[in-house]
């Protein structure tokens, strides 16, 4: 599926966010404007805290989660949403569904 063509509303959670701010140089940070101005955040809430929380506690050892892909799932659970990802072995809840 192109993005692009959709009519979809395509959410972000601010970890995504951090991530690429984090690594982008000054001639980069137009163009993110321009993606996140594009996008929809998911507020990150006490019901997106909690289910990270959860998601830490039951996979944190057994899979290496770490807080911000917890946050990522979590966002994602709550607001109904799939996830977008090439790195699936880090999201084993079964409350996920991911796009094909």
């Amino acid at each position: 599926m192109d993005l692009s063509e959709s009519d979809a509303l395509i959410l972000y959670s601010i970890v995504s966010a951090a991530e690429l701010w984090a690594g982008a140089r000054p001639a980069e940070y137009r163009p993110l404007e321009v993606l996140f101005d594009a996008l929809v955040c998911v507020p990150a809430d006490a019901a997106v805290g909690r289910r990270a929380g959860e998601y830490l506690r039951r996979y944190r050892k057994s899979h290496a989660v770490e807080l911000g892909d917890a946050l990522i799932a979590a966002s994602a659970v709550v607001s109904g949403a799939q996830l977008w990802t090439r790195n699936r072995k880090h999201y084993p809840t079964p409350e996920l569904t991911f796009n094909a």
